[in-house]
C-alpha cells in the first residue's frame, strides 16, 4: 500500500519472459526469483497522539547525506554504468508511459519539471509500484521472505550499477545523477516485509511506523530530485520532514478510502485502541455497517489526515519552483478524497470515494497557483 503521490489503480504483474512487454500490455515487471546474488517550536510532538519521534526513523541521517550534493558517480566513478544513450532513452520512455497511465494528475505535474527531473521521478515512481505490488498484486499469494529478501539484494545492484533489466536501469542512472541514499528505498522494501506478516495495529504509534515505511519514505526519495528553492529561509531538514508527512497524510487517506476492500482481504489498517474508545472492533468493519459510532470515528481520522497535510504544505511551497506543481496537485487531490468520504456521509465500508476527472481537471489550476507562492504556512 505504498503511496507515491499518486498511486491508486494498479496494473496487472505477469512472469517475466526476459523481454520486456509491449506498451499494449502494459506490464510491469517486479518479480524478483531471478535477481542476480525541526526547528526550537515543535509543531510536531515527540509523541503519544500523532506518531513517533523523527529521530527513531534515522531521518536527519537520511538528511544529512542526501544535502551533501554528492552522487554515486562522484563518490566511486568505476561503479558508474555506461549504458547506450538509445537504451537510457527507451528506460525512461518505458517510465514514462506507466506514470502517465497510472498517476495522471501527478504526471501532467511532472511535465512542468525539466527534462532530468522529470525522468528521474518518473523511474522512483515506477520502482515503488513495482515494489508496491510485490505484496497487493495479483501474485502477491507466491510472495515469500525469501522474495523481498532477494528484491533489497536486486536494489543494492542498482545501487551499485548492476541493473537487472530496462526498469532497473532507469533509477541505476537516477541514482547516479542525484544525492539519493539507499535507506528510504530499503525502508520501503521493510515496509512490504511488514504487510506480510501483520494485519493488525494496535495503536497509531504502530499505524504511523507502517506509514512510514511504505509512503513517507517516497517522500524522502523526492526531496533531492525534486530540488529545495535556493532562495528558501526553511531548513533542509524541515523540508524533509514536510515531504514525509505529505506522505503520512496520503496513506492515511488511502486507508481510510479502502476500509472496505481492505476488510474483503480480512486486513484492518486502523488503530485497535482508538476503534475501541468509540465502541467499535474489526468485527464492526467487517459487517460493513455504517453507524453513528462509525461516523464520529471517521471524522476523528480524518482530522487527523488532514493535520500531516497541513505540516505538508510548508514543505511543498520551499521545493524548486519547477517542482511544486505536482506536489500541490498531490496535497489538495488527496484532500479531496478525504471530501469525498464526508460528501458519502462517512460510507467507506461499502463505498470508495472517487473524484471525477473534472474536478480533478478544476483543481489543477488551484495547485499551479498555490505553487506560485513560497510562504510559510503556520500551524498554530
Amino acid at each position: 500500500m505504498c503511496s507515491m503521490s499518486l498511486l491508486a489503480a494498479k496494473p496487472c504483474i505477469k512472469v517475466s519472459t526476459g523481454k520486456f512487454p509491449s506498451r499494449n500490455l502494459i506490464i510491469i515487471r517486479s518479480e524478483v526469483a531471478m535477481a542476480p546474488q525541526h526547528s526550537s517550536t515543535r509543531i510536531f510532538p515527540a509523541l503519544s497522539k500523532h506518531g513517533i519521534p523523527l529521530a527513531d526513523l534515522h531521518v536527519q541521517e537520511i538528511v544529512k547525506r542526501q544535502s551533501q550534493n554528492n552522487n554515486l558517480a562522484r563518490e566511486d566513478p568505476c561503479k558508474k554504468p555506461r549504458f547506450h544513450p538509445m537504451f537510457l532513452e527507451e528506460a525512461y520512455e518505458r517510465c514514462r508511459y506507466i506514470c502517465a497511465e497510472y498517476a495522471k494528475t501527478f504526471y501532467l505535474g511532472t511535465l512542468l519539471m525539466t527534462e532530468e527531473r522529470q525522468k528521474a521521478i518518473w523511474a522512483i515512481y515506477v520502482w515503488c509500484r513495482r515494489t508496491d505490488e510485490l505484496v497487493d498484486g495479483p501474485n502477491a499469494g507466491y510472495l515469500s521472505s525469501a522474495s523481498l529478501d532477494r528484491w533489497e539484494e536486486r536494489l543494492l545492484d542498482i545501487f551499485n550499477g548492476r541493473p537487472y533489466d530496462m526498469l532497473d536501469a532507469a533509477l541505476t542512472d537516477t541514482v547516479f545523477k542525484f544525492p539519493l541514499d539507499i535507506k528510504p528505498f530499503r525502508d520501503m522494501i521493510e515496509g512490504m516485509r511488514m504487510d506480510t506478516r501483520k494485519c493488525c495495529y494496535e495503536n497509531f504509534q504502530e499505524l504511523y511506523l507502517y506509514c512510514y515505511y511504505v509512503a513517507g519514505t517516497v517522500g524522502l526519495m523526492s526531496v533531492p530530485v525534486m530540488g529545495i528553492a535556493p532562495e528558501s529561509p526553511v531548513s533542509a531538514q524541515n523540508i524533509y520532514n514536510a515531504a514525509l508527512y505529505l506522505g503520512i497524510g496520503n496513506q492515511l487517506t488511502n486507508i481510510l478510502r479502502d476500509v472496505g476492500e481492505d476488510a474483503l482481504r480480512g486486513r484492518v489498517y486502523l488503530p485497535q485502541d482508538e476503534l475501541a474508545r468509540f465502541g467499535l472492533c474489526d468485527k464492526d468493519i467487517f459487517s460493513r455497517k455504517v453507524t453513528d459510532r462509525w461516523r464520529e470515528f471517521m471524522k476523528e481520522q480524518i482530522t487527523r489526515a488532514r493535520f500531516y497535510f497541513k505540516l505538508a504544505e510548508v514543505g511543498a511551497s520551499q521545493l524548486d519552483k519547477a517542482s511544486r506543481w505536482p506536489v500541490w496537485s498531490s496535497l489538495l487531490l488527496y484532500r479531496m478524497i478525504l471530501d469525498a468520504i464526508e460528501g458519502n456521509d462517512y460510507d467507506n465500508l461499502t463505498k470508495r470515494a472517487h473524484v471525477g476527472r473534472t474536478k480533478k481537471l478544476l483543481m489543477l489550476p488551484l495547485a499551479y497557483t498555490r505553487s506560485l507562492s513560497t510562504s510559510i504556512s503556520i500551524l498554530h
